[in-house]
């Protein structure tokens, strides 16, 4: 809090007569402006819609007479009385659609005595008319360091530890600098109450609870829309192949998720190739591989009727992004959401041109997973180095991975992989992607209990013999792209 009320002090020693607060710890926010005012011997008044205008410590008494509920009466009582001091409005944005009220404000906002009031508006979130915004300074709590976050962790450890006849609560370092790391971006309440939802069912801190910490800190930060938070996370050995991407990924691990490990943090990468071959799971999967949560990006959800709404949304979707780090950003199919469209007025384009202008300057730890079926439609400003690491291709799978791909699916179905055939099943899906493979496996189960029979390699052999893999209905198409990124792309297999 020293910090906070130092830094405050500053804004005010700027003469600027009218502060906006956004944040939702109203609490911590007074008790920053009561500390400030009882050092510097200030009169300190505050203002909600329920209590009116109150006096706190030093300082004349509130007419009892005056309706101060009004925000218009409170606000030109003070205009009247003209008494240094600081005045501070909790929730006072539902009303500035009065034009009187922000005249109010205007005039005080512009007054330059040393004895003038000043105004404080605290809410949680607060966008000022424009006749006031040139008027006002805006000033942010600081979020807890890493250091205040894991004394906040072990302080509810202690506290479960007191209500529960000293057993301790169990975790380990590996864990603790996880949850710390996933904890950034929240406030003091906000890391208080996720910790200890973490401890109190169990006395443990796991790895099994960091999935839901990430989904309850998502949840808490309101990102609902167009960024979705993506809860199964695929194991990486899930993954048939792509044994370059993995080493490479391997390589990087430290570099981003150990803060200050390195000077430079790995990026993101583009995962071009064919329709069906796993660009999406091994997108997944590096989330899980890093242990770290996965927001998922939809372009087609950004877009918006009203002029400028769609690249606003963006903006958004960006900095929620940012307030999740350390975190994996998903984008699928990257080229549908900024390929240039004659009927789209341009709003293509000025999506790039955000994406482009995040990815160059954000000092977040994100990173950014971009997939794409279509190389023709990426503009070359997105994928060349620099904004992101390396572009990799992913291609139809080889025979051995093919074998590795039929006996993930079969487990996942409660079959035994030793039971079939896995040779000849690579052998006679040749052509086939990942995806492919799957929804053959998928089919065989259907007729198995179709038939009322134990599903076998009869079934899986006809259910191949019956799809017309992607390779063969799209073979120019496929030709083209392989020729494309021979000389463009690493091989992610």
């Amino acid at each position: 809090m020293k910090n906070d009320i130092h830094d405050l002090g500053l804004v005010l020693d700027s003469k600027v007569k009218l502060v906006v607060i956004e944040s939702w710890e109203e609490r911590r926010v007074l008790e920053t402006i009561g500390s400030l005012a009882i050092k510097r011997a200030l009169s300190w008044y505050t203002w909600n819609q329920v209590d009116g205008l109150s006096r706190l410590g030093f300082g004349a008494d509130v007419d009892p007479g005056q309706k101060t509920c009004d925000p218009e009466v409170a606000l030109e009582q003070i205009r009247r009385d003209a008494a240094p001091g600081l005045y501070v409005f909790c929730d006072l944005h539902p009303f500035l659609d009065s034009s009187r009220l922000v005249r109010q404000l205007k005039a005080l906002a512009m007054e330059t005595g040393e004895q003038a009031p000043t105004i404080i508006l605290v809410s949680h979130a607060l966008n000022l008319p424009a006749e006031l915004s040139r008027l006002a300074a805006r000033f942010s709590l600081r979020m807890p360091s890493d250091d205040q976050l894991a004394a906040i962790v072990r302080e509810e450890a202690a506290l479960w530890s007191q209500q529960n006849q000293g057993r301790r609560v169990r975790t380990d370092n590996r864990t603790l600098e996880q949850v710390v790391r996933n904890l950034r971006g929240t406030t003091q309440a906000e890391a208080r109450r996720l910790a200890r939802n973490l401890i109190v069912d169990d006395g443990a801190i796991t790895q099994e609870d960091l999935p839901a910490l990430n989904q309850a800190k998502f949840e808490l930060l309101d990102m609902q829309g167009v960024l979705s938070f993506e809860q199964d996370t695929a194991r990486f050995a899930d993954v048939g192949g792509l044994g370059r991407f993995k080493q490479w990924l391997a390589d990087r691990q430290v570099a981003f998720t150990q803060s200050g490990a390195l000077k430079d943090v790995p990026k993101g990468v583009m995962l071009v190739g064919v329709q069906g071959s796993g660009k999406s799971l091994a997108a997944k999967a590096v989330a899980g591989l890093w242990g770290l949560p996965l927001l998922r990006l939809d372009f087609a959800a950004l877009y918006n009727k009203y002029i400028g709404e769609t690249e606003k949304n963006l903006r958004e979707a960006l900095q929620m992004a940012d307030a999740m780090e350390p975190c994996v950003l998903w984008i699928d199919e990257i080229e549908k959401g900024i390929a240039p469209d004659s009927a789209d007025q341009g709003v293509s384009r000025r999506l790039l041109g955000s994406l482009l202008t995040w990815m160059a300057e954000r000092q977040t730890r994100v990173f950014l997973v971009a997939t794409s079926n279509d190389v023709s439609q990426l503009p070359p400003e997105l994928i060349r180095k620099g904004r992101l690491d390396e572009m990799f291709f992913v291609d139809l799978p080889d025979l051995a991975v093919r074998g590795d791909i039929f006996r993930i699916h079969l487990a996942r179905r409660e079959l035994l992989p030793e039971q079939f055939d896995l040779p000849a099943l690579a052998a006679a899906s040749e052509g086939f992607s990942g995806a492919e493979i799957e929804q053959a496996v998928v089919t065989a189960v259907y007729a198995g209990a179709a038939r009322q029979q134990p599903v076998g390699n009869e079934h899986v052999l006809e259910a191949l013999g019956q799809t017309s893999p992607l390779s063969v209905v799209m073979a120019e198409r496929l030709h083209a792209l392989r020729e494309w990124a021979r000389e463009r792309a690493v091989m992610a297999g």
